[in-house]
């Protein structure tokens, strides 16, 4: 996943503010279909318009803006069509991931999967109490799918299926509630049990859940 680390000052102002339009186009403050404006950018980000181009122009790259060529950049859109898509997408990579490091699975991997999920189980009880905090609840949910993933074997799917993530996280900004937490409980149950038939079950169940739940407040069409 990408998140700022405080623990790398060397990060450039370039890599520091892709995160940031990133991150920012991930949790809809840069909204869908928006105009992507370089000067007034360049004054909230602190970028310069050379910099900006070749921020967008990576963003582009990875699908999460689009280029109109003479006419600029804009937040790439959202649509049913395009949550059906990645979660399709999600389901084929993490399943086939799953099955791969599941099998390869061992004690330093069980031990990842499990720190993974004690963070995520604990944000979601305070989500309980004192409300959501979307970019912490993606970054412990991002964490916990990447740990059981990560002993795959592939570096290039690890890589691959965290972009899918990211962009289907657009779509995942409205908490779900007590599914979601007993969905992520199965799946660390699985993996301890290196049942990987029944994680990819319980995965689409979560997915499909996912897209139910955005298709039905009325955000997409």
């Amino acid at each position: 996943m990408t998140f700022l680390d405080p623990s790398q000052p060397s990060l450039s102002a370039g890599d520091s503010g892709y995160q940031r339009i990133r991150s920012d186009i991930i949790f809809g403050v840069l909204t869908p279909s928006g105009r992507l404006r370089l000067e007034s950018m360049k004054e909230d980000y602190g970028l310069s318009v050379s910099t900006l181009r070749e921020i967008l122009n990576r963003l582009a790259s990875e699908g999460f803006v689009v280029a109109e060529g003479q006419r600029g950049f804009e937040v790439a859109p959202v649509s049913i069509q395009n949550l059906r898509e990645l979660a399709q997408l999600r389901i084929l990579l993490e399943h086939h991931a799953m099955t791969e490091s599941f099998r390869a699975g061992d004690v330093e991997w069980e031990g990842r999967v499990v720190s993974a999920h004690h963070k995520l189980a604990a944000t979601e009880r305070a989500i309980l109490t004192a409300g959501d905090d979307p970019e912490l609840r993606k970054r412990y949910d991002g964490e916990f799918h990447q740990a059981l993933i990560s002993n795959c074997g592939s570096r290039e799917l690890m890589q691959t299926h965290a972009v899918v993530f990211d962009k289907y996280f657009r779509y995942a900004l409205q908490y779900r509630g007590s599914a979601t937490v007993e969905q992520h409980r199965a799946l660390k149950e699985c993996a301890l049990k290196r049942d990987a038939e029944g994680a990819k079950e319980i995965l689409t169940e979560h997915i499909d859940g996912c897209v139910a739940h955005a298709t039905g407040v009325g955000r997409l069409r």
